[in-house]
């Protein structure tokens, strides 16, 4: 159980604005084939979805000191990133798994107000596809 938790605490701060690597992680598991793939599979998921939602929340809330000195996104960049958003739309969250653009797509969703419920799914279906690949190619080296 103690490997489950620490593959989704890595998957969770991975999803976060942290640096993680927990593709690396579920590789490394599958690799050395004490545990179940299927459940390493659901760990990694969980914990990536946990994190974007934290990134979800964060948006949600963050625009309510946007007024404020410290305040680290200028209105002419909010700007920018909601007219980007606009133009691809909720399915950019299908991206919520790429390095570099996932976590802030996740970000500007919550700013954006994207329903809680569409993010959940798309997120979800994204970071579990990508997932599942990271695992088929790391079966594929057994």
């Amino acid at each position: 159980m103690e490997s489950f938790l620490g593959l989704f605490a890595s998957a969770f701060i991975s999803a976060t604005l942290l640096p993680g690597s927990s593709e690396a992680l579920l590789s490394f598991m599958i690799l050395q084939g004490t545990e179940n793939p299927y459940m390493l599979i659901a760990f990694a998921t969980a914990g990536n979805v946990l994190g974007s939602a934290v990134n979800w929340v964060c948006g949600a809330f963050l625009m309510t000191f946007q007024d404020r000195r410290w305040f680290p996104v200028s209105g002419a960049q909010i700007e920018k990133a909601s007219r980007w958003y606009e133009k691809f739309g909720i399915w950019s969250l299908l991206l919520s798994w790429a390095p570099i653009i996932g976590d802030p797509i996740t970000v500007i969703a919550g700013i954006l107000r994207v329903p809680f419920w569409k993010f959940l799914i798309i997120v979800t279906f994204a970071k579990l596809a990508r997932y599942w690949v990271v695992a088929a190619l790391a079966l594929a080296w057994l």
